[in-house]
């Protein structure tokens, strides 16, 4: 079992704030760091001093890292074109020596696309326009001479499918989500992981059981992981104080997510393995508290 760190920025944090978890992460032994991608803060509370962009994020914290691996939980469709994307995926990879994974999404939050002019179509077009992009991405990244590609939303004429990354065939890529057809069928088709995101162990099962029914006729194996927002303490005060520091009720967080002593989280991962999870992104939300992730690295990250 890997554990990577996993943050919010839209909540408000700025690049030096992700710089110095990214930092800490990579000191601790963690696997990995990713970000949001999100241009909005997402229920109530103070929006500043406001998000950052992800991929100019991950860019920087290519050159100011080198171990940890880098990517998005997850990327919407809806923000980038697929050319583009392709592009400042596979540049971000060369940037950081191949460490980086690209969650990929088809998008949900309406809001953020009226404050920025972004377009968000119904989902039934989300989510063709997900699909079209994923094979787009992939044939740029994996084309040995040019590209084509003719669809109902996008077409590309003999692209010089350039710049590659450095990863081969291609970087990661990672799908999420909890929907019943259209998810497990993309992440068996283009996916090398598959991430539940704040589920409980019965909804995980269930999910993860869809997408390896889904395996079964593409012929591909995929990585099983999950997100978790994560509250560690020491003893029941320290885990009520983080708690309180980002707004989250403790008892709600014991139930569905990760908080609780180290032992008792632990406990929890444990049964996530049991069902063949191989990674547990940790939801961050107060990037202030280094200690929680010195916490987190020296009783939890040995032991799995």
């Amino acid at each position: 079992m890997k554990l990577r760190i996993f943050t919010e920025p839209q909540q408000g944090a700025t690049y030096d704030d992700l710089l110095s978890v990214a930092q800490a992460a990579e000191r601790l032994g963690f696997d990995a760091f990713f970000r949001s991608d999100h241009y909005q803060r997402i229920g109530p509370g103070d929006p500043g001093p406001g998000s950052t962009d992800a991929w100019i994020t991950l860019a920087g914290l290519a050159r100011e890292t080198s171990r940890i691996r880098l990517g998005t939980l997850v990327t919407p469709a809806t923000f980038r074109l697929p050319g583009p994307l392709a592009i400042s995926v596979a540049q971000v990879d060369q940037m950081s020596g191949g460490r980086v994974e690209l969650g990929f999404g088809a998008g949900w939050f309406d809001t953020e696309h009226a404050a920025y002019g972004i377009p968000f179509p119904p989902q039934n077009e989300r989510f063709g326009r997900f699909e079209e992009q994923l094979e787009i991405i992939t044939g740029l990244w994996t084309a040995e001479k040019t590209f084509s590609f003719e669809g109902r939303y996008y077409r590309v004429a003999d692209s010089p499918a350039l710049p590659k990354p450095v990863q081969q065939p291609r970087p990661p890529i990672i799908i999420g989500g909890f929907g019943a057809k259209r998810t497990p069928r993309l992440a068996a088709t283009y996916a090398d992981e598959y991430n539940v995101p704040f589920r409980t162990l019965t909804d995980t099962a269930e999910a993860f059981g869809r997408v390896r029914e889904a395996c079964e006729s593409t012929g591909r194996s995929l990585v099983c992981s999950l997100a978790q927002t994560a509250i560690v303490g020491r003893d029941r005060a320290e885990v009520e104080r983080r708690a309180a520091a980002v707004g989250e009720n403790p008892g709600t967080l014991r139930e569905n997510g990760l908080a609780g002593t180290p032992a008792e989280v632990l406990e929890k991962i444990g049964k996530f393995a049991e069902l063949g999870a191989e990674r547990v992104y940790l939801q961050i939300l107060d990037l202030g508290d280094l200690e929680h992730l010195e916490l987190i690295a020296a009783e939890v990250l040995p032991h799995v």
